[in-house]
């Protein structure tokens, strides 16, 4: 379990660790010798009967807010110090503010300095904490009177601790890629750069491979060192201190993000659910320039708010985080703002979609979109983002916004049914959608086949406008693309039309075709050319090559070279016999040798047939030998 604490300056915060862990966290020269914490702290404790204990101590001064808010950004318990003589003091608020906008729910306030005041006063500041808290999502936790100088309430504190520690139960990271949030990094003699921080997600191995975020720096683990202790793993919500390879010290620091590759993607343009605190005294309005604070990381930026609209204090709203540098960000990452001078905390949220698209920002589309992926299970963002997307979700960027690895993301998609296209980047419809396009593709193109029996099929373009120009031309592909893998579509680079569908059976063509395919068919592994064909038929040689044409589009026909058709009876034969060699020999290849003796071809005319036979996904070409993907049917519908 992490424990960080909060509060004023000089209320004792470092001294309750010390008296807690025994560890004195003020490690700098300055911190000693003005005895204020400076930069954030740490230490360790295991109680007898539960976990590990870590604790991050944080500075209370108001000019070190930044370090503080590096130390709380992965916590899971909070020690809320209020020294009985001084009371609930800026820093105190500050701090309370940013646990609750951070989502902290469990914390203990620890009333230090006990020995200093009487028991009235410790009841008036147990009072007027109580008070503070009350619509915090703190309100209930217990406060504990303590003098962490003379050991009062210590135990009492110590006691809390290895409770909520044995209680302890994670985030449930199934399926979750690693991420760990620096917050330190130094190098060590003989050993190289090391860095300090919290895991957030999976875990991490010696020798894992990894990627510095947002510069991108590829580095691997050399070791992992818990509490001193050397280990060969360390899982999330731990803490832990990584000796990588591959950087320098000015390549990894405080703010970077260390992550499993797959989740490297800095941005600068983040939807989030913004909350205004209570005590501002104007609503945030548009271009508001902002210091952001997310992980260990901060940049300058500007919230851009919806036109005409502000967000009231003590509301929350839908905004946008445009930054001045990029920041590695995922979905439901909580974050804090402060204003232009970095003077006062203004509030803080959720990040909604760290991957916002530039254009279309504002459509009631997207306000849909962004209702939907506000949900705090990312499982039911998913589903409810791809109901209310019916062009398609990016399921490869969803799946990096949500930091699910592909086996986790390929399981959601079946089990909520949602229709993919595309292999390399997938897109995710939700099946009545895609089903109803399906049909509007398959009965537009029955229309046009009857309006216009002699062309080869509709041109994609067209069909494209009157199924649903809103669907980017790359997505109507793949779907056009996956109907016709599954055979319910013929298509070309530039035509679609249906299996059934013969674009030469019109009376004409009809009447030539009876003269030529049993010419043709005659001619078996030697069919004559075309020159040959117009002297056996007496036809036109231009009006038999423009109908042999149409008929290899169609499948009737298989063109080897520019003079030269076969049946398709015969190129299935072919098919057949490149079959019947993969079955003869051990490694279930052929050569084209093998090929040209087996089917009586010419050298040439054999190498011709094969590569029609690669071109048609029948045989595949491997260096000097090729082997059988599929048989070829003797009918083009089928």
């Amino acid at each position: 379990m992490i424990v960080a604490t909060a509060g004023h300056i000089d209320h004792g915060k470092s001294t309750l660790v010390r008296a807690l862990s025994g560890v004195d966290t003020d490690k700098l020269p300055e911190e000693k010798a003005r005895g204020i914490s400076i930069d954030i702290g740490f230490a360790y404790w295991t109680p007898p009967s539960s976990n590990e204990i870590g604790f991050v101590d944080v500075p209370g001064h108001e000019r070190f807010i930044r370090n503080m808010l590096a130390g709380v950004c992965a916590i899971d318990f909070a020690l809320l110090v209020v020294a009985a003589d001084d009371g609930v003091m800026p820093q105190t608020i500050e701090h309370l503010n940013i646990l609750d906008l951070l989502g902290i729910k469990q914390g203990l306030v620890v009333l230090n300095k006990i020995d200093r005041v009487l028991p009235q006063r410790a009841q008036e500041v147990i009072q007027q904490t109580r008070h503070l808290l009350a619509n915090t999502g703190l309100a209930d936790i217990d406060i504990v009177p303590v003098s962490a100088l003379t050991g009062q309430g210590v135990d009492t504190v110590r006691d809390v601790l290895t409770q909520k520690a044995s209680e302890q139960k994670k985030e449930q990271q199934q399926g979750r890629l690693f991420r760990f949030a620096v917050d330190r990094s130094f190098t060590v003699a003989g050993n190289g750069t090391v860095v300090t921080g919290t895991i957030f997600n999976d875990q991490v191995k010696i020798g894992d491979r990894l990627t510095v975020t947002p510069n991108g720096l590829s580095v691997r683990v050399r070791g992992i060192q818990q509490n001193g202790r050397q280990v060969d793993t360390a899982q999330a919500g731990s803490r832990c201190a990584l000796n990588i390879a591959g950087v320098t010290l000015e390549q990894c620091a405080r703010g970077d993000w260390i992550v499993h590759p797959l989740l490297h993607q800095p941005t600068q343009r983040l939807d989030v659910k913004l909350r205004v605190l209570a005590t501002e005294k104007h609503a945030l309005k548009h271009w508001t320039p902002i210091h952001f604070h997310l992980g260990t990381a901060v940049s300058t930026g500007r919230i851009a708010i919806k036109r005409g609209e502000t967000i009231n204090p003590g509301e929350r709203g839908f905004a946008q985080i445009l930054l001045d540098k990029p920041l590695a960000a995922l979905h439901n990452d909580r974050f804090i703002i402060r204003d232009q001078s970095a003077i006062r905390t203004l509030g803080g949220g959720h990040i909604i979609d760290p991957f916002t698209p530039i254009q279309k920002s504002r459509t009631i589309a997207r306000q849909q979109q962004l209702i939907a992926l506000d949900n705090v299970k990312p499982v039911n963002a998913l589903a409810e983002l791809v109901q209310c997307t019916p062009n398609g979700v990016d399921l490869n960027l969803m799946q990096r916004s949500l930091n699910f690895n592909e086996a986790y993301m390929n399981e959601l998609i079946e089990q909520q049914q949602i229709e993919t296209l595309g292999k390399e980047i997938k897109f995710g419809f939700s099946k009545f959608y895609l089903s109803n396009q399906k049909q509007k593709i398959f009965t537009t193109i029955e229309h046009f086949h009857a309006a216009k029996p002699q062309a080869l099929g509709i041109t994609i373009q067209s069909l494209h406008k009157q199924i649903d120009s809103r669907l980017s031309a790359d997505i109507f592909f793949l779907l056009l693309k996956s109907l016709s893998e599954q055979g319910k579509l013929n298509l070309s680079a530039t035509t679609a039309a249906l299996p059934s569908h013969r674009a030469t059976s019109n009376s004409i063509d009809e009447v030539m075709w009876q003269k030529l395919e049993p010419v043709i068919k005659l001619g078996g592994i030697k069919p004559p050319t075309v020159t040959e064909l117009a002297e056996t038929t007496k036809l036109k040689k231009a009006l038999i090559e423009d109908l042999l044409h149409r008929k290899a589009k169609s499948g009737e026909t298989f063109r080897i070279n520019s003079d030269r058709f076969y049946a398709r009876t015969t190129f299935a034969m072919f098919a057949s016999l490149a079959s019947e060699l993969s079955k003869k020999n051990e490694d279930q290849q052929f050569t084209a040798a093998e090929f040209r003796d087996l089917s009586g071809l010419n050298r040439n005319i054999a190498i011709e047939v094969l590569e029609a036979l690669d071109r048609l996904g029948v045989t595949q070409r491997l260096g000097n030998k090729r082997r059988v993907l599929k048989l070829l049917s003797t009918e083009p519908s089928q």
